[in-house]
């Protein structure tokens, strides 16, 4: 038998896998009183919300995949929220700004998380929203043991805090010093309570309720708190204080929405994602590049080498063409005969140009910036892998799979407790996804009005012969495909064990700009766990990759949740990080 850090989880009632372990034991209960995995998926959602509050919140965002029992068809939920309707260039160079600040007011897009769990629970679920949520309402007004990790983000930003965002302060910090032990949060569990009761005063009916929820968020108390907040001037990552763009007129005129995924088909099997106004087709060109080159051993030298050139390539087109609203070439860029001819340009040694392709003969166009060494603060970007390997925080995944074959794979990310001061009436701050546009015009990603950014957040649903059987997903942002990509390449290809494909050691590339402020990238960059072998290391190095070796257990928090042919059900989680558990029976 195969060791692994814990067993592939089986059953036949139902599974979740998210990165912490009050999630997924909360959205088990959902379970168990009868609800499904839509129910299910959004208490976790909301629960990560209160337990992992370095790496996700209410202000930030959530896409996410879903496949019902009645419906095998994949289908997204878009929960990123856009740009407001001041946000345009013209407004950021006026303040002197070359790139979108990493952090602070001046970063956020509208909050698309919470409108987005509420659109699922009114089209797929099945209980009220008191029950839903109830254990975040808990966890937030009683507390919940912080993770060592939240403390750490504390303190980083402690001296930000106490001089330029006091209400920060007030929340997270205790007698002067980051919050430990049992921690609460009761401005936040009163948000959530005054969205069930403002919810049920709308009607006795479960969708009237969860509409009259939506309005209170989008036009209500919630609106008006954020409106009035963001008009105060805050110090972000550009070293000076500026105010924010979002108003309660974004948050009435944004709905979360539902739309078709991207596919690809692959060994027999069809991977489905977000469209390319996420990074989510990169994972999709990815194993089109590698199916071009045939079978690849990924335990060698060669398996690794071939990984990352496949990975920069994918990364050069996302850079080039996909955008919110942009002219995306899709079907081209997952075309076998685009596939072959960016897989002849792998070649033996480490590429250190950014190549993206010209698919239908179009001429690509790349951001002017986006090239030396990572930097930045504390606050910015979605702060995931140090060149080192060491975890700075970063994002939250949940997999639900149910006993009537339902499966949803969810992403939510943003509003970290130090990306942006904390609204005190509140109990969260707003996201800085902005920071993901370029302000450049003509670029896929450009800044715009009522544009998405292009985000990092990828959840991933596989279906074989038309039927969905499984969800899966990681944190980390720019890597997350890429720790997916592996993780695919091991269990659907070549046949590991959920969790022995979870558990396998991972790499990752960074030879590509950055999503985050300040946009840095690392030509030729290859972080590799120090448990692949160091021959592998050496020849890796030979072959011109510029390595560093991370730690053994560093890099990925995959989750995955899987419907077996004989109706088995399974899940897997994550030991890196120490908080992903799987549970289910």
């Amino acid at each position: 038998m195969t060791f692994t850090t814990r067993p592939t989880l089986r059953g036949t009632f139902g599974m979740v896998s998210s990165t912490h372990w009050l999630a997924s034991q909360s959205a088990m209960r959902i379970l168990e009183l009868g609800g499904n995995a839509f129910d299910a998926g959004a208490a976790a959602g909301f629960v990560l919300h209160v337990v992992e509050p370095h790496l996700n919140g209410p202000g930030g965002e959530v896409p996410a995949i879903i496949a019902t029992a009645d419906d095998p068809a994949p289908r997204v939920l878009c929960g990123q929220g856009v740009a407001p309707a001041g946000a345009t260039i013209e407004h950021y160079r006026s303040l002197g700004l070359t790139l979108v600040p990493g952090s602070g007011p001046l970063a956020a897009t509208v909050p698309g998380a919470v409108d987005a769990w509420l659109l699922l629970l009114r089209d797929r679920g099945t209980l009220p929203l008191r029950v839903v949520l109830e254990p975040a309402i808990e966890y937030a007004r009683n507390g919940h043991p912080l993770v060592p990790r939240v403390a750490e983000t504390i303190g980083t930003v402690q001296q930000l805090f106490e001089e330029h965002w006091p209400t920060s302060a007030a929340l997270w910090l205790q007698d002067g010093r980051p919050a430990t032990g049992r921690f609460r949060n009761e401005a936040y569990a009163a948000t959530l309570e005054r969205l069930v009761t403002e919810g049920e005063a709308a009607g006795t009916d479960r969708l009237v309720q969860l509409e009259g929820a939506r309005k209170a968020w989008r036009e209500g108390f919630v609106a008006e708190a954020i409106d009035k907040f963001s008009r105060l001037p805050h110090r972000d990552s550009s070293g000076a204080a500026h105010a924010g763009l979002v108003t309660g007129a974004d948050l009435a005129a944004f709905e979360a929405s539902w739309e078709d995924a991207a596919a690809y088909d692959w060994n027999g099997y069809t991977v489905a994602k977000t469209g390319p106004w996420g990074q989510g087709p990169a994972l999709l060109q990815s194993l089109a590049v590698l199916a071009a080159l045939g079978d690849v051993d990924l335990d060698s030298a060669d398996g690794v080498h071939t990984t990352v050139e496949a990975m920069k390539l994918s990364y050069a087109d996302r850079e080039a063409w996909y955008g919110d609203g942009a002219d995306v070439p899709l079907d081209t860029l997952l075309s076998p005969a685009y596939a072959a001819e960016r897989a002849k340009l792998i070649g033996s040694d480490a590429a250190f140009d950014l190549r993206p392709g010209r698919p239908d003969g179009r001429e690509p166009r790349l951001p002017s910036v986006g090239t030396g060494k990572e930097s930045g603060d504390a606050t910015t970007g979605e702060p995931t892998v140090s060149a080192t390997g060491v975890t700075r925080g970063d994002t939250c995944h949940v997999d639900v799979v149910d006993r009537w074959g339902n499966l949803i794979s969810a992403t939510p990310s943003g509003g970290w407790l130090q990306s942006s001061p904390t609204i005190p009436e509140l109990g969260f701050c707003l996201g800085s996804r902005a920071q993901m546009f370029w302000l450049e015009d003509g670029l896929p990603a450009s800044l715009a009005p009522g544009k998405r950014p292009r985000t990092t957040l990828t959840p991933t649903l596989v279906l074989r012969d038309g039927e969905p059987v499984m969800a899966c997903g990681s944190p980390g942002g720019d890597q997350q495909d890429q720790w997916q990509l592996l993780f695919l390449l091991r269990h659907l290809g070549a046949g590991l064990d959920l969790q022995e494909a979870v558990d396998a050691p991972a790499w990752h590339t960074t030879g590509f700009p950055s999503s985050f402020y300040p946009r840095a990238s690392e030509p030729g960059g290859l972080v590799i766990e120090s448990r692949v072998a160091k021959h592998i290391r050496d020849e890796l190095v030979r072959r011109g990759h510029v390595v560093t070796t991370s730690d053994p257990w560093s890099l990925g928090r995959l989750c995955a949740v899987r419907k077996e042919p004989d109706g088995i059900l399974a899940a897997a989680a994550n030991p890196r990080g120490m908080q992903g558990y799987a549970v289910g029976r």
